[in-house]
């Protein structure tokens, strides 16, 4: 007595499948509204046109050959227009692929990773620190078809970009920041960049800062910054060895103290210490009880 209804199945895999279908894959194209532009057709007359293209191309046999079969390299890959639509659902390449001369027409995009400079950036940091800052940006383009559709000119802008991002990220960073935090700042860039071309179809694999310069009267205000602060280390230091010393200096005087002797050896050590020099002076030290002495018979 048990029934099963096929529909709500049927649904759901109708369901599954329509969803498949609307998951964009790498070199999805879509318009301002998101919406796929792959789907349309050529129409009746684009269809003639192509079939004019291809009767042409037969007729024209073997010459037409020089003009139908194309060539990639390697890193490359060429990006196909029928009509001003781009046809199937990938770049082509790399080797050889086919064209209609009449009615097809291509553009090449070079896969390989590119580097440029950042011009230096005039940069006020969070402290109103103005300073000068350049670097240098690796990329490389992942889709061949969001290039080339999606952007006129994906190179250029994101050079463009790429110095208007230096500008934002580092103006959030204090000058401390900006000297110790390189790569953090660089890592920060580069997600920045990558997520803002991804709908160019480009990659930013790596971002690196290359000089920061500070202005001439900052740079002295640092390093007189700098030599103060060694110069009072310094002198920390010289008055924690002066303390050292004075505290041998009574341990010492407690010892010769108790006996009498040691003063008497101490004296020719000393002795002994100046004639290695080949000096021609010698110090004699005379007790003050002996002085003591003869000022008492003087009076």
């Amino acid at each position: 007595g048990l029934r099963f209804k096929s529909a709500p199945l049927t649904g759901m895999h109708s369901g599954v499948l329509i969803n498949h279908r609307e998951m964009p894959s790498q070199d999805d194209v879509r318009d301002s509204d998101g919406h796929n532009v792959r789907g349309e057709g050529l129409g009746c007359c684009g269809w003639t046109l192509v079939i004019l293209s291809g009767i042409l191309v037969m007729f024209s046999f073997p010459i037409s050959i020089f003009f139908c079969i194309k060539i990639v390299k390697e890193y490359e890959r060429a990006v196909i227009f029928r009509l001003g639509r781009v046809t199937s659902g990938r770049a082509k390449g790399p080797g050889l692929f086919f064209i209609l001369p009449c009615t097809d027409s291509f553009v090449k995009v070079d896969l390989r990773t590119v580097s440029f400079n950042i011009p230096p950036q005039e940069i006020l940091t969070k402290d109103s620190v103005t300073v000068a800052v350049d670097g240098v940006v690796y990329f490389r383009v992942l889709s061949a078809i969001s290039s080339v559709i999606n952007v006129s000119n994906a190179d250029s802008c994101t050079r463009l970009l790429a110095q208007t991002t230096l500008r934002n990220v580092l103006g959030t960073k204090n000058l401390s920041e900006l000297l110790s935090d390189r790569e953090e700042i660089s890592h920060s860039m580069q997600v920045t960049l990558d997520a803002a071309t991804h709908s160019w179809g480009i990659k930013v694999e790596r971002v690196e800062i290359k000089d920061v310069k500070l202005p001439l009267q900052l740079q002295r205000a640092m390093a007189a910054e700098a030599e103060a602060t060694r110069e009072a280390r310094a002198k920390v230091i010289a008055a924690e060895g002066e303390m050292n010393a004075s505290r041998a200096l009574k341990e010492a005087s407690l010892v010769i103290a108790e006996s009498p002797s040691a003063l008497q050896l101490r004296y020719l050590q000393t002795l002994t210490t100046i004639a290695s020099e080949n000096n021609s002076t010698i110090i004699f030290p005379l007790p003050i009880d002996v002085l003591q002495t003869f000022l008492t018979k003087g009076k």
